[in-house]
């Protein structure tokens, strides 16, 4: 018998499925692979002369010996012309064979070893056959005896099944690494036995498709692209496309889309475990996704698939590469959807075209965040009792936090900041309206400037805040937040730097990256500790601070969002980092009437203090609003104690703690007796 067979090489899709037709039907037994697999079992018994029908095995293994050889002379003859027109049942398995050249021998060994896991006569017949040995699971000697006949010239049945693709697959496996190779036991994963079944079975670590609740609707322009690089993928040697993003649902979306583009279903991939993957890929017609995590500088190698060598679809975010065994990868990264497919997409999303209007004017979300804020709103607004997600529905879901994971390493400032609570010189009110103006623009800025404008044009907008603490910097930000209808979040230092080689520009990458896709506003307090001036190498730990600083001033100028930084002195930031600013503020600390109306606005209207004592107030006690506050609170709770309005006496007190904590002397002036 030759080692292949013709019949596994035809395209079994258009092979005629036969039943047990004319005098063939007169048999109980269906001929099927199984079958001819038990023959050729039963048929070596019959040569070492054993047969025997007295034990109820005996019985049910001649019996379909018998009932194949119905058909022709010997159970090989039978084969290969059942192959010619196979059982539906055995399509799935002899389509595998066509696809990964597995021998006659491999398809029957497999369709045996399958049987076992569904059929509880076939697994007692074996372990009645392979006794002393035992086990219901056929052994690689069972298999390779009982099917030499398939074997070709002087081939040796167990060297085809040792050596063979079934093996090395992951169609077949091994058991009992310690015994020998004839006694060691072989078993289908259960997922192939299911694939084998027609269905789609589970595989620990995979995800086949999307549930219909949470897929992303994409705009047009990613459907088009998808179909496109299906096309290119099946169509040409390159095999692998890296799809990044920062917001796993859209990037799933687009691997689904693509892979229905291909005639297949996508299966996400979250380990890197590839054993036994390959065929079930190509019998239920799944396109393989990794979804990867890198930091910067982070590589991967991608892992192989035995027995599967069609395109492969990579997640990931916008750091780290890819490395293949197949050649370069081609790498496509999601945008932020055009103006018109943002609006067309909030439609979707809330069913209001006008908030729709408003909302894809002025925030630049993905598709992911778009409908994840929709779902999130429409929750909202029925808690609320209404039917229609209103803006501060909207503005309330961005804050939930919901799939964005920066609470590890950042904290949402939720204050709401007032117009009257910011007291500002004329000239800094007219730069933080500036920068309001400019975040509000930034989507079409360029838009009819010339190309070297346009060449370099990133959306995100950077400014630095410079100035004592205490003069409103972290508040204005909360202003320009609540303005924008951002959250604002402050990015934890601690969480964010590490002693270890690599870890802080990761952290920062991760944070980068969920910030973009949830469109928030970072606050960088004290930022000079991240960003500050580059030092001479003199040892290999400043070789190493520089390469995380050149990283963190490229990955900010590249950063999509709104991104705001303080400091107390400009002195500590690198010329080339202040270069990749867009505004840099100065926040100056207060003179007299800007610390007159501090005071009138934390006081309120209800306390004691003419305008006289308030004046007096402001000439002398030279103090940022920061230290204000402290000492308005401090006086309050004094005169809470004395169920009254706060009076001077408790003001100088509050003012001499404040004093105090500064380590300086409270003006004379401000010690008088009333």
């Amino acid at each position: 018998m030759a080692s292949s067979l013709k019949a596994l090489e035809i395209d079994v899709n258009e092979a005629p499925v036969h039943g047990n037709e004319s005098s063939e039907s007169q048999s109980p037994i269906s001929l099927t692979l199984r079958a001819h697999a038990l023959a050729a079992a039963a048929s070596k018994i019959a040569r070492d002369g054993n047969r025997s029908t007295e034990s109820p095995e005996s019985q049910f293994l001649f019996a379909h010996l018998d009932a194949v050889q119905q058909r022709a002379r010997s159970w090989t003859e039978s084969f290969s012309a059942y192959c010619e027109r196979p059982n539906e049942c055995d399509v799935p398995l002899l389509q595998l064979a066509h696809a990964i050249k597995l021998t006659p021998i491999e398809v029957l060994a497999v369709a045996l070893t399958a049987a076992v896991e569904d059929d509880v006569m076939t697994g007692r017949t074996l372990a009645h056959l392979q006794a002393p040995l035992g086990g219901s699971r056929p052994t690689l000697g069972f298999l390779a005896a009982s099917l030499t006949e398939m074997t070709a010239g002087n081939a040796s049945a167990l060297d085809v099944l040792a050596t063979g693709v079934a093996i090395q697959s992951g169609l077949l496996t091994l058991m009992n690494d310690n015994a020998p190779l004839p006694e060691r036991a072989v078993g289908v994963p259960l997922h192939l036995c299911q694939a084998l079944n027609g269905n789609d079975g589970l595989l620990n670590g995979t995800t086949i498709g999307i549930d219909g609740p949470n897929a992303v609707p994409l705009p047009a322009s990613f459907m088009d692209e998808a179909h496109q690089h299906a096309r290119a993928l099946l169509s040409s040697s390159q095999r692998v496309l890296i799809v990044r993003t920062g917001f796993n649902e859209e990037g799933r979306a687009v691997a689904v889309q693509t892979a229905r583009a291909m005639g297949r279903r996508a299966v996400f991939i979250e380990n890197e475990k590839t054993a036994a993957l390959g065929p079930w890929l190509l019998m239920r017609q799944l396109l393989p996704v990794f979804c990867l995590e890198l930091g910067p500088g982070e590589r991967k190698l991608l892992p192989a698939i035995p027995g599967y060598d069609g395109p492969v679809l990579v997640l990931c975010g916008p750091d780290g590469g890819i490395e293949t065994n197949f050649g370069a990868a081609l790498n496509w990264t999601l945008p932020v959807p055009v103006l018109d497919e943002r609006v067309k997409l909030w439609e979707m999303a809330l069913g209001d075209s006008e908030l729709a209007g408003e909302l894809a004017r002025h925030h630049r979300h993905g598709s992911g965040r778009i409908a994840q804020l929709g779902r999130l709103a429409h929750h909202r607004s029925i808690l609320n009792g209404r039917t229609q997600p209103t803006m501060a529905d909207v503005v309330a879901a961005s804050w939930t936090g919901e799939g964005v994971r920066l609470e590890a390493i950042a904290q949402p400032i939720t204050d709401s900041i007032p117009d009257d609570a910011l007291v500002l010189t004329a000239a800094l009110q007219t730069e933080l309206t500036t920068f309001l103006l400019r975040c509000r623009a930034r989507d079409g800025l360029v838009e009819g400037l010339g190309p070297s404008t346009t060449a370099r044009y990133h959306p995100g907008v950077r400014t630095l805040f410079i100035g004592p603490s205490g003069t409103g910097k972290t508040m204005a930000a909360g202003w320009l937040a609540m303005k924008l209808g951002l959250p604002l979040y402050r990015v934890d230092l601690a969480s964010v730097i590490s002693k270890y080689i690599g870890e802080t520009e990761k952290n920062l990458a991760q944070l980068l990256a969920r910030a973009e896709r949830a469109e928030v506003v970072l606050l960088f307090d004290e930022a000079d500790s991240l960003f500050g001036k580059r030092t001479d190498v003199k040892e290999a730990n400043d070789r190493f601070a520089n390469a995380q600083t050149n990283y963190l001033l490229q990955r900010i100028e590249s950063f999509d969002g709104i991104t705001i930084l303080t400091s107390n002195s400009r002195s500590r930031f690198d010329e080339s980092f202040t270069r990749r600013l867009d505004m840099i503020v100065e926040f100056p600390f207060p003179g007299p009437e800007e610390r007159r109306s501090l005071w009138q606005s934390h006081l309120g209207s209800t306390h004691g203090l003419n305008q006289k004592l308030l004046n007096q107030l402001a000439a002398v006690a030279d103090l940022s609003g920061g230290h204000i506050r402290n000492v308005v609170l401090t006086a309050a709770v004094l005169a809470r104690e004395d169920k009254r309005a706060i009076e001077y006496e408790d003001i100088i007190t509050g003012l001499a703690s404040e004093y105090r904590k500064l380590g300086r002397q409270m003006p004379v002036e401000l010690q008088i007796s009333l």
